[in-house]
């Protein structure tokens, strides 16, 4: 993965995106800082479309036994 200040991704900003394309994001800084990553859109597509793992759970096909039965309750917590 590249690192590009903002002002050289600004001027080069046509191959920045040709790099993306090709498979290889950048990180573009601003002031030493990471700001922002560039990446495909069609890496970003992939990445936006990751379930989170809840809804993975949520989704699964468990049936009622399949899950251990919770031994020990809830702790008492104190605020």
């Amino acid at each position: 993965m590249q690192e590009i200040q903002l002002r050289d991704a600004k001027a080069t900003l046509s191959a920045v995106i040709d790099r993306a394309r090709q498979g290889e994001p950048s990180v573009i800084t601003r002031h030493g800082r990471p700001e922002a990553v560039l990446l495909s859109y069609e890496e970003w597509q992939r990445l936006s479309q990751v379930p989170s793992f809840g809804r993975m759970l949520m989704s699964a096909p468990l049936e009622e036994d399949d899950l251990p039965p919770r031994v020990g309750g809830l702790r008492d917590v104190e605020f």
